[in-house]
Order: structure tokens, then sequence, then C-alpha cells
């Protein structure tokens, strides 16, 4: 199995990709691990891969022509069929051993990792397949939630483990495939920055309007409820 990781900071995998389980997996050809630098495909020369949101607001948003670029070059080298692309968020689908399981049958598995106050929400739209939360919190980034899903993930691929039979000894087994159910939350309204069209997929007019009150209500209405 493939497993593609876009995001700002490789670095961050070095350990973990170089110790224990993943290690030998690796070593094994369990699985493959491409790191893949979004940077790498900014357009300017300080690599700029973020901007200021429309609208207004605290923070930083991830631009989509950079993510689309970097996706674009591991498409381009996939030929397998059973392949999903998946953003790391904290507005996902709660991850879980089920899931894990699913994963570990496919092909080829891409994930973005974001950072900053977010990411241009025309990536979830037009570029993922689903976006994916390993937990009710904020992270600083979506690194550490691809190293949850890609050891989680692992554990299924046969071989990687001493004994496979120890799955189903685990205390999230797949005979128990319940939800958790946490308490209800808001998560954030999606985020948008320059530019206002790529590809034809356009950014909501409210947010390029200048109407602050326009724009409070358009963010109050698309937050997501847990």
């Amino acid at each position: 199995m493939k497993i593609n990781v876009l995001t700002l900071f490789p670095g961050i995998f070095e350990g973990f990709l170089n110790e224990t389980l993943i290690k030998r997996a690796l070593k094994d050809q369990k699985i493959e691990i491409n790191l893949v630098n979004i940077r790498d495909f900014a357009n300017d020369k300080h690599h700029t891969t973020d901007d200021t949101p429309y609208g207004g607001g605290p923070g930083m948003v991830m631009k989509i022509e950079p993510i689309y670029k970097a996706l674009q070059s591991v498409k381009r080298n996939l030929k397998e069929e059973k392949v999903k692309t998946v953003l790391m968020s904290p507005k996902g689908k709660q991850f879980t051993q089920v899931i894990a399981q699913d994963y570990s049958k496919l092909d080829s598995l891409t994930l973005i990792c974001g950072r900053y106050e977010g990411i241009d929400q025309r990536v979830s739209d037009y570029l993922t397949n689903e976006e994916l939360s390993i937990g009710p919190y904020v992270l600083s980034g979506g690194e550490v939630p691809a190293m949850v899903v890609i050891e989680t993930l692992s554990r299924f691929i046969p071989g990687v483990l001493g004994n496979q039979e120890s799955l189903k000894e685990e205390t999230f087994s797949l005979s128990d495939a319940s939800v958790f159910d946490y308490a209800s939350s808001v998560v954030e309204y999606p985020q948008y920055t320059k530019p206002p069209e790529f590809n034809g997929w356009r950014v909501p007019e409210v947010l390029l309007s200048g109407n602050h009150e326009e724009i409070r209500k358009w963010r109050e209405e698309n937050s997501k409820r847990n």
C-alpha cells in the first residue's frame, strides 16, 4: 500500500518513520510512504502557501493552488484503482478502527495536512473524498493526526504485526463499531483566500462583498455543529 502525505513540514515525520512498527513495515515493503512538501509547489520565490482570509478575521488560510499542484504531481504516478484523498481536519468525521481497516484495503491513500487558521474550503469541496478528525480537539496541524491514521491502518496490513491475531484482543475491536457521542460543539465556518476564482471554483460572493454583517450571518449559518 502507498501512502502520500502532503505537508508543509515533512521533517516532523522523520522520527516516526524511523522507529518501531512503521520502520519495520517500510523495510519489509508492506507499506510505502511518500512525503510531499506543499511549499515546493508555490509559485513565488518565497514559496508562499497561505494568505489572509476573505471577509476578514485572524490568522492565515492555506491556499488552494499549491495543494492542487501537489495533488496533481501525486496523481500522475497513480496507477492503482482503489485510491482515496483525505483532508485531516477538526471538521471531519471521527476516525475509528473500522475506518482504519477500510483504509488498509486501499491501493493508495493521500493525506493532506492543514496548518494555520485552516485550508481554503475548495480543497475539501473539490479535491478530496472526505475530511477526517482524530478527536474533538484542535491541534496546530494535520501532521500528528496523519501519523495516527498511518500507524492505525498499518496494523491491519498482513505482515506488519508479528501476530495478526493480537488485533482481536485490542480495546477498540471491530466488533465494537460504536461511534463516540461527544458533547455538541460548533466547528468553524469554511475559510477561503486568494484567488477569488480557481478552475472555475468561486469563493462565495458574500465574503467578497465587504458587508460585515452579512459575512457574520453567513459564517454563523455555515458553522458545522457536531
